[in-house]
């Protein structure tokens, strides 16, 4: 498993718990790439990188496909507010 090489951004509230997800379930990048392809999503590696990563807003066809593909219900995306304070 690669190492991520940049500190998480914060365009968005759901990547890393995104790919927190992906790993547990032992999904490749590419692997879950090609699924979001299948399910209408027009998103590219490097797009989808910057996802996880927290650099780019995800959108809410993409939250939803995630969901789906990870087999869990779109709050679980979202990290709960009381675990930050």
């Amino acid at each position: 498993m690669k190492i991520r090489k940049k500190e998480y951004g914060n365009c968005n509230i759901v990547g890393k718990t995104i790919e927190k997800l992906r790993l547990e379930k032992g999904i490749k990048q590419n692997e879950f790439i090609s699924r979001m392809q299948i399910m209408g999503c027009n998103i590219n590696p490097t797009s989808y990188s910057k996802l996880e990563g927290q650099i780019r807003i995800a959108t809410d066809k993409e939250v939803f496909a995630a969901a789906k593909i990870l087999n869990v219900s779109i709050d679980s995306l979202f990290p709960d507010q009381k675990e930050d304070e």
